[in-house]
Order: C-alpha cells, then sequence, then structure tokens
C-alpha cells in the first residue's frame, strides 16, 4: 500500500528544494553581475587581430565562447520564472494527489511532471557546482588531458561501424544525417534524436531550452542565432585552432589589454596547437563546429525561432561540410573530444577530464547503442560516402 502523507511530503519536498536551489543560483548570479561592468559580460579566450577583424559580431562570439560562467539579467529573470513554474507544478500535483485513490497516486506525482521536477532540481545542482573553486590547472593537468583524450579517441576507433554509403542529392537521409549531427551534444542533454524536435513543447521544457541557449550562447533571438550558426559554419573553431597554429609563440596571440588568466588561456591554447597541428589539420575541427551549429538549430526550431524549413536547409549545408570534412561517425566522434578539449583548456577548466569522458560515452552509445535501449542511432545511419565535389548520384 502507498503512504499518501508520505508522497505528499516528498512531492513538497521536492518543491521546497527547488525553490531554495533556484534563489541561492539567483542570489550567486546577482553577487557576479555586481562584479561586472556590463551585464552577461564574460571572460573571452584570446583572439588575434586578424581572427578579430574577421568576424562580425567577435565580441559576441567571444563571450558565448565559455558556457555559463556568468548569467545576466535576463537569465535570472527566466529562472525566476522557472521557479514559479516548478512550485506551481508541485502544488497542484500536491492537491490532486488528495482527492486520489490509492492506485492513480504514483501515476499523478511520479510520472512525466515529477521527472521535469527531478531534471529541473539536477540542473540547479550541476550550476551551483560549477560556481564552486576548481583545481589549479598546471602543466602536469594538461598532460593527463591529452593522454584522456588519445585514449578516448582510440576507444572510439575501436568501435564498430557500418561503412559510409552513397547519398543521392534529393536523398531523404540527408535529413536524418543533419538531426543526427547534433547526436552528442543531444545525448549529453537528454534530447530526442527521432525528429526535429529536441523535446515535446510544454512550457516547462521550452522554459529549460530558452535559459540554455540564452544562458549558455549569449543568444537571444534569431538574429543572433543565425550569427552564431554562421560563424561556427564558415569560421569557428577550424580558423582559431589554424591561427593558433601558425602562431610562432603565445604572445603573438595577446596584448597588453589581457590580464593573467587570458595570458594563461592563450598559453595552454597555443601548446594544445602546437602538439597537434603536424598530426591534425584545421579541418579536423569540423565535427565540434558542425555538431553544436547542429545543436543551435535544432533548438532554435524548437523555439520558433527559424521554420522547420529553413531549419532542414541549415542542416543540408552543414551536412555537406561534414561529409567534406570528415569520413566516418567515429571521426566525427573524435573531432568532438578534439574540439572540446581546446575549448576546455581555453576556459581554463580543470574538470575536463570528466567532460571527455561525458563526450565518448555519448558517441559509444550512438555507434553502439549498448547502454540505452534507442541507442545506436548513428549505426542506423551511415556516414555518406566521400564524392567529388559538385557529384551526385
Amino acid at each position: 500500500m502507498f503512504d499518501i502523507n508520505e508522497i505528499m511530503k516528498r512531492a513538497q519536498q521536492a518543491g521546497e528544494q527547488a525553490a531554495d536551489s533556484m534563489q541561492k543560483t539567483l542570489e550567486n548570479n546577482q553577487a557576479l553581475v555586481s562584479r561586472i561592468q556590463a551585464p552577461g559580460a564574460e571572460k573571452n579566450p584570446p583572439e588575434s587581430a586578424g581572427e578579430a577583424e574577421g568576424q562580425p559580431g567577435a565580441d559576441t562570439r567571444q563571450q558565448v565562447e565559455i558556457l555559463g560562467q556568468m548569467f545576466g539579467p535576463d537569465s535570472m529573470a527566466q529562472m525566476a520564472v522557472n521557479e514559479e513554474l516548478l512550485q506551481k507544478m508541485v502544488n497542484e500535483k500536491v492537491t490532486q494527489a488528495a482527492a486520489s485513490t490509492a492506485e492513480d497516486i504514483m501515476g499523478q506525482l511520479f510520472g512525466e511532471d515529477m521527472g521535469i521536477i527531478a531534471a529541473a532540481l539536477e540542473t540547479l545542482e550541476t550550476e551551483d557546482a560549477d560556481d564552486e573553486d576548481e583545481l589549479p590547472f598546471d602543466p602536469e593537468l594538461e598532460q593527463e588531458l591529452y593522454a584522456a583524450m588519445e585514449e578516448a579517441m582510440a576507444r572510439l576507433e575501436s568501435l564498430p561501424e557500418p561503412e559510409p554509403i552513397p547519398y543521392r542529392k534529393d536523398d531523404v537521409k540527408w535529413e536524418r544525417f543533419g538531426i543526427l549531427l547534433s547526436g552528442i551534444v543531444s545525448r549529453l542533454n537528454g534530447h530526442d534524436l527521432a525528429g526535429m524536435d529536441v523535446e515535446e513543447h510544454i512550457p516547462v521544457m521550452e522554459q529549460k531550452i530558452v535559459s540554455i541557449v540564452r544562458r549558455s550562447w549569449g543568444i537571444d533571438g534569431r538574429s543572433d542565432l543565425l550569427d552564431m550558426i554562421r560563424y561556427l559554419a564558415q569560421e569557428g573553431y577550424i580558423l582559431r585552432y589554424q591561427i593558433y597554429g601558425e602562431a610562432a609563440s603565445p604572445e603573438e596571440l595577446t596584448d597588453d589589454t589581457m590580464d593573467e588568466d587570458d595570458l594563461a588561456s592563450a598559453g595552454r591554447a597555443w601548446r594544445f596547437a602546437q602538439r597537434y597541428k603536424s598530426r591534425y589539420a584545421p579541418g579536423f575541427m569540423a565535427g565540434w563546429d558542425i555538431g553544436r551549429a547542429a545543436m543551435l538549430t535544432r533548438w532554435g526550431c524548437y523555439l520558433g525561432w527559424i521554420t522547420e524549413s529553413e531549419a532542414i536547409g541549415i542542416l543540408w549545408d552543414l551536412s555537406q561540410k561534414a561529409a567534406r570534412e570528415l569520413h566516418s561517425w567515429r571521426e566525427f566522434a573524435q573531432s568532438y573530444l578534439f574540439g572540446g578539449l581546446m575549448w576546455k583548456l581555453l576556459c581554463g577548466d580543470s574538470s575536463a577530464g570528466s567532460y571527455l569522458g561525458y563526450i565518448a560515452d555519448a558517441a559509444t552509445d550512438l555507434l553502439t547503442g549498448k547502454a540505452e535501449p534507442d541507442g545506436g542511432q548513428w549505426r542506423g545511419c551511415p556516414w555518406p560516402a566521400q564524392r567529388k565535389p559538385g557529384f551526385f548520384i
């Protein structure tokens, strides 16, 4: 038998925990914002003068390179809305439970809505953890991260994968392939990969996606979204890696306006590029850029900032670039690991090893399907065979 009092108590505690976590996050955000001159400003990885001049809206793109370190007023307002929604949902469920029989209590209290509440609480806990002091980033840690990335890449290389197959220009598989380019980010966020929509269209999930896009990317609508997708598709880390690899020293990438953290960031990224430039050409970064651009495209479509037909067209273009630059899903995943480590080095994030592990696990599931019942989506959609430019069968 079910103890309705205990269940109601647990539901109420979940709501209180959500409210407490949200309030702590808001207080932390306000403290962060009070220490900067402009709302939402972030410390940015250094760029060369040539790179900055070649990027329209470079300040915006610099902001979004380091995800989720500071939240602007819009994000705090959004989280306040989320708090109200969560509390309202819990109150409604408790009221419903009081009038229910034992047989349907579990369905009401621990169904889809309570799963959403749990996910929201998990997100809040992650955000709070991000504010904690990190371990110092020293040369020994850099070497450990290089080893971790190379081990993960070797593990992915050993996984089975169907041989690439030719795609016709009008092949319906292109649309499926484009959606699956967002596979790693989708898997990390628990998103659906069956179609263009990343989640069911319910208010709490829509608010969650808005929060991700605004807080982590600095994107606040259609124009920002298209600018960022264009940047990732045309420049992105392919250009950044190339510039760092061509620099004779880290000093070529810095100027007098940079603080100590910026100089350290430039040094880490420069050493990364120097270490790997003879093994991996700039085009190897394509998976890192394209995977994130594909995810932004799906997020933008879900939020109504672009139409589904526009999203299909963008994913088509991203798919063509992916097929030109890379040769398999394994290589795509390795590229994502490669770019992810350079990004973490620029951020100075000492937890990069865990992040690389998450990426490798997500890619493994997408290729094998062993971890999840609905996994193995990449395996069911073979990589497009490379072809001569302009030639389709």
